[in-house]
């Protein structure tokens, strides 16, 4: 079902989150690419999404795998070329679909043209104060520790400031030292950012997701962050998180950009850090800045001092955390709804059970009450095949910078080098990173080469192919968890209802859509035994929409005997 004249397009849709270097390589050298893209959007639309976000496919020099941009208005080689990329946006909208670009505007590469010119021309050069540049603290020796302008610490671990011999000063980048960061506060840098996002506007690109976008705003003092405990540096979070301009910015670049524009367009805001209060004034309409945001709350729930301390998660926690987003955002405010993208584990191996006795159910059970939220939900590339962790058997086998920054680091400070990894495989980005499983042949049908990292073993048995001839599969239940967003009005726009918040087995909710005189509740065990689910009054014998497992019979009048991992959605009409 199309959104109402009211409503805008997105709120029914699915986005599907291609990350290019391990989606589909078409010419053999081991990288994915867009001609590689172009080949595989019938699964695509097979499986229903509206939208396709694409992780940046700039040219770069990969120091974070191309989210540290050197050209804005190009395509890097490895990927193909703007004929190719004009291709890939004419093929997708011939299949209905809209494409969005990945937005990284925090901060460039340090090889863009403009930190060439912010370094080389020195302190008084015309694009120095482009970028963060500060001098060494008082009284301390430039270059050696303790002399960074601030304690703030990278997101990438290590200091974040970088040392420059040749200009004298240090500069700012919260993530790695080759990412310098954006200065907002100078009207030249956002300018010349909405001129390149009109650029690919006109070019027929349908929005943008906004890398870190909540970054953009810095307090200008940057003074020293409260150093947590178990950590080494200072938490710059308070100072450049939600800053004091940041609305403000958001405000001009929706009229500078976007103003005037047939809504057609989706705007992401990623936002770590975001509150529920904040996510409210960005999301709303009136307000104009973004449609949506990408909030971490329940991404964080698993973490101690950091992502890498790994603590055990309660179902309750999780379900209250959505909960108090789906409450919190109320009419006007939207979220975005997600287990996975390219930054996190793999939803199946984190929050359900990747054991083969458990994987396929595990998988549609999370589908099943993330998609049933009200917000918009994102599908990460493999998601819909219940794709799992990698077995990283060294350090020699990961590629991302965060988790090789992490290992050197904790390694260095005396943590035993196994346990760091033990954590790298339980949340390291690479997890997600590994290759796209198309079919049980070598390299998984990503390639004819050599891949760029490896594939996962388990993909002879975890492939697009073995599920499109399974309609039982993981795949088949994306599908019809989709069709189900389009075509029921109560998915989309229905009201959020919480029930059995402190069960520890049992997920289950309410939707209810005045309009239809709908109501749709859902219940699943996420669990490995079964379990025995109340279902409220006047629920049995409801009709039913979705289920992950076969044989489920109907709902009882009282109890219904939830399977290991089993979902289900019912729907009734309620009374005017």
């Amino acid at each position: 079902m199309a959104a109402t004249a009211d409503e805008p397009w997105w709120k029914t849709a699915v986005v599907y989150q291609i990350y290019p270097r391990s989606f589909a390589d078409s010419d053999g050298d081991g990288i994915g690419d867009l001609r590689g893209i172009l080949e595989r959007l019938d699964h695509l639309a097979r499986l229903g999404v509206d939208v396709i976000w694409l992780s940046p496919v700039h040219p770069s020099p990969h120091d974070d795998n191309g989210y540290d941009i050197s050209d804005y208005q190009d395509i890097d080689p490895l990927y193909g070329t703007l004929a190719d990329f004009d291709d890939l946006l004419a093929e997708v909208h011939a299949r209905g679909m809209r494409l969005v670009l990945d937005l990284v505007v925090n901060h460039t590469s340090d090889e863009h043209p403009w930190f060439a010119a912010s370094r080389d021309g020195g302190p008084n050069g015309p694009k120095r104060d482009w970028y963060w540049w500060r001098p060494a603290r008082p009284g301390t020796v430039p270059g050696t520790p303790g002399a960074e302008p601030n304690n703030w610490g990278s997101f990438f671990s290590g200091p974040a400031w970088e040392w420059d011999e040749t200009s004298g000063e240090y500069y700012l980048h919260l993530f790695s030292r080759k990412q310098p960061d954006l200065n907002w506060e100078n009207p030249e840098v956002r300018h010349a950012v909405y001129a390149m996002m009109r650029w690919w506007l006109e070019r027929g690109v349908d929005g943008f997701r906004m890398d870190v976008v909540n970054l953009l705003s810095k307090d200008p003092a940057l003074p020293d962050g409260e150093v947590p405990p178990g950590r080494r540096w200072g938490d710059g979070s308070p100072y450049c998180a939600c800053g004091p301009r940041i609305h403000e910015f958001l405000a001009e670049m929706h009229r500078n950009v976007f103003a005037g524009h047939p809504k057609t367009l989706l705007t992401v805001g990623e936002m770590p850090g975001v509150t529920v209060e904040e996510a409210r004034l960005f999301t709303d309409p009136a307000r104009r800045e973004v449609d949506m945001v990408f909030q971490f709350e329940h991404v964080g729930l698993d973490h101690g001092t950091g992502k890498f301390d790994v603590r055990p998660l309660r179902l309750p926690e999780l379900k209250a955390s959505l909960a108090r987003w789906q409450t919190g955002l109320g009419e006007t405010g939207w979220n975005s709804l997600y287990w996975n993208n390219h930054d996190q584990p793999r939803a199946v191996s984190r929050f359900g059970d990747d054991r083969p006795a458990h994987r396929v159910r595990s998988a549609t059970a999370l589908a099943t009450v993330l998609h049933l939220h009200r917000g918009t939900p994102y599908v990460y590339q493999g998601e819909e095949l219940g794709m799992a962790n990698a077995p990283f058997a060294s350090i020699g086998d990961f590629r991302d910078i965060e988790s090789l920054r992490h290992f050197e680091e904790e390694v260095r400070h005396g943590a035993d080098p196994e346990k760091v990894l033990d954590a790298l495989r339980t949340m390291g980005r690479d997890n997600a990173r590994t290759p796209m499983q198309w079919d049980a042949s070598p390299h998984a049908g990503f390639t004819r080469g050599t891949p760029w990292i490896a594939v996962n073993p388990d993909h002879t048995e975890v492939n697009a192919a073995a599920q499109a001839a399974d309609p039982h599969s993981v795949y088949h239940h994306y599908r019809r968890l989709i069709a189900l967003r389009h075509t029921e009005p109560a998915v989309a726009f229905g009201d959020f209802t919480p029930l059995l918040p402190d069960d520890e087995r049992i997920w289950a909710f309410l939707r209810r859509h005045a309009d239809t005189a709908t109501e749709l509740l859902v219940l699943a065990n996420l669990g490995p035994d079964p379990v025995a689910a109340p279902v409220p009054g006047d629920w049995a014998g409801a009709e039913t929409l979705i289920v992950n497992h076969p044989g489920a019979a109907p709902l009882s009048s009282s109890a219904t005997l939830l399977a290991p991992w089993e979902a289900r959605v019912h729907r009734r009409t309620t009374a005017a």
